[in-house]
C-alpha cells in the first residue's frame, strides 16, 4: 500500500471507524488500517457491552455526568444494536462499599439519572444482609456484532477505505505530513494520523508526545454465564467497591460475569522501560478466575447458585492512570509535539466518542 491521504487513522475498534466516518465528511481521501482481520475484534467486542447512564461512576461527577449526556444520543443513533426488555439493577452493599445509598441518590439527582427503589420481586432476589438498597435505572446493553455491521455499512456509504492485516510500526515526519511505516514493509503518507489502537497507544514509535499521560493496563478476564431463568432479563451492579456485575452479553446469547477483584490478573503502567507490549502479555497464559467471581457472586445473589459457567474471554483493558483513585473514565486526546500533527484517541466508554469528536474538531480536523 503507498499513497498519501488526508487521513489516515490507525485502529479498527468502535472509536477508529467512528472517528473515521466522520472525517470523510470533511475530507476527500480517509483510510482505516487494522492489524486484525475485521473491525472490532478486540476490547470493542470483549467488554461488558455497557451503554452507561453514568449509574457507574459516582465517585467522579465529571465521567457520571458526560455519560448521562451521551447516553440518549448513542441510543438515538444506533437503535439497532441496543438490546431492550432488561431490567438494570444497582445495588449498594452494606459493607466496604464506597459509597452509601444516600451519596448514590444525591448522585442521580445531581446528574439527572432517572433512579427508583426496585420491585419488591427483584429486591428479594438479594440477600439483605449484604445489599442495603436495590436501585432500577435506565440503562442499556449493545450488541457488539451488529454494531460492528452499522459500522461497516456506515464506512462503505461514506467512501472510507478499510485496509486489514496491517500494524503499523513507526511513524516517520516527511515535512508536515506524516509517513506511516507497517510490519509488512508498505508504507503511506497522510496530513494527519488518528492513534486509535487502544491498548498499543504507546506502541508505535513517533506517535507520542513529551508531556504523555501515563496509561495502566490490565489482563482482564471477563466469564460468560448461563444464567437462571429468573436472571435472565436483569443486568445487576452491585457497587461501589470489590464487587462483581453481571449483564447480558447478545453476541453469545449470555451474560458477562465481571468482578473487581478477580477480573484483573495482572497489571502495570507504561512508564518504564521494562513494560511488556500489552498483547505479548494478553497472549501468556492465565488461568481463569471465574469460579472465584461467580463463587462471590451467589454470596450477593443466591440464585445464582444454578448459573453455568460457559466460557471466558480475555482482553487487555487500558485506563488513565491518574484516574485510579476515583475510576473515572474521561476520553484522552494527545497531539504530538511534531510538525507533522498526530493525534492519540484514549476512550474509557463506547459512548465518550461523542467527546472525542468534539475535541478532533475544536482541533480542526
Amino acid at each position: 500500500m503507498s499513497g498519501e491521504l488526508d487521513a489516515l487513522v490507525i485502529g479498527g475498534g468502535f472509536y477508529g471507524c467512528y472517528i473515521a466516518q466522520d472525517l470523510k465528511a470533511r475530507m476527500d481521501s480517509v483510510v482505516l488500517v487494522e492489524q486484525e482481520a475485521d473491525l472490532l475484534q478486540r476490547a470493542s467486542f470483549t467488554n461488558q457491552a455497557r451503554i452507561h447512564q453514568g449509574y457507574h461512576y459516582p465517585r467522579s461527577l465529571q465521567t457520571g455526568y458526560r455519560s448521562r449526556l451521551n447516553f440518549d444520543r448513542f441510543v438515538g443513533e444506533f437503535p439497532e444494536c441496543v438490546m431492550e426488555g432488561i431490567v438494570h439493577l444497582y445495588c449498594v452493599a452494606r459493607e466496604r462499599s464506597k459509597v452509601s445509598p444516600r451519596h448514590f441518590e444525591r448522585f442521580c439527582q445531581i446528574i439527572s439519572a432517572v433512579c427508583e427503589p426496585a420491585k419488591p420481586e427483584h429486591a428479594a432476589l438479594f440477600d439483605e444482609r449484604l445489599v442495603e438498597r436495590v436501585y432500577e435505572v435506565r440503562e442499556q446493553v449493545f450488541n457488539a456484532s451488529v454494531l460492528r455491521q452499522l459500522l461497516r455499512n456506515r464506512m462503505e456509504r461514506s467512501g472510507v477505505e478499510a485496509c486489514f492485516g496491517l500494524r503499523a510500526e513507526k511513524v516517520e515526519a516527511d515535512g508536515a505530513r506524516s509517513r506511516v511505516l507497517f510490519s509488512n514493509g508498505s508504507e503511506i503518507t497522510a496530513r494527519y494520523v488518528i492513534n486509535c489502537t487502544y491498548s498499543g497507544l504507546r506502541q508505535i514509535e513517533g506517535t507520542a508526545s513529551k508531556a504523555h499521560a501515563i496509561l495502566k493496563h490490565e489482563i482482564a478476564e471477563l466469564a460468560l454465564i448461563e444464567p437462571p431463568e429468573q436472571l435472565r432479563n436483569l443486568g445487576v451492579t452491585v457497587m461501589c467497591g470489590p464487587f462483581f456485575s453481571i449483564l447480558p452479553f447478545p453476541p453469545r446469547g449470555l451474560h458477562s460475569l465481571s468482578h473487581v477483584r478477580y477480573t484483573p490478573h495482572c497489571s502495570w503502567t507504561d512508564s518504564g522501560g521494562a513494560a511488556p507490549e500489552p498483547y505479548s502479555a494478553l497472549r501468556a497464559h492465565h488461568p481463569s478466575q471465574a469460579r472465584l467471581m461467580l463463587c462471590d457472586a451467589q454470596r450477593y445473589i443466591p440464585a445464582l447458585k444454578a448459573a453455568r459457567l460457559v466460557d471466558s474471554m480475555f482482553e487487555v483493558k487500558t485506563v488513565l492512570a491518574r484516574n485510579e483513585i476515583d475510576d473515572g473514565r474521561p476520553i484522552l486526546v494527545e497531539r504530538s509535539d511534531t510538525p507533522n500533527p498526530i493525534w492519540s484517541i484514549l476512550g474509557g466508554k463506547i459512548d465518550n466518542i461523542y467527546d472525542a469528536i468534539e475535541r478532533l474538531r475544536g482541533e480542526g480536523l
